[in-house]
């Protein structure tokens, strides 16, 4: 699983239900939700495209 910080619960914590997609400025992000809050969790992953 990816992780991500969690804003609310000022932790690093798994991203539950995560998707990857990508930005308007073509960066991926893995999106999902806090497993102990619900709040939404965003991690940046890097440049889509790149090889």
């Amino acid at each position: 699983m990816v992780k991500g910080r969690c804003m609310k619960c000022q932790k690093e914590v798994e991203i539950q239900n995560g998707k990857e997609v990508v930005t308007k400025n073509k960066m991926r992000m893995m999106k999902g939700t806090c497993g102990k809050c619900g709040t939404i969790v965003c991690r940046m992953m890097g440049k889509a495209g790149k090889k």
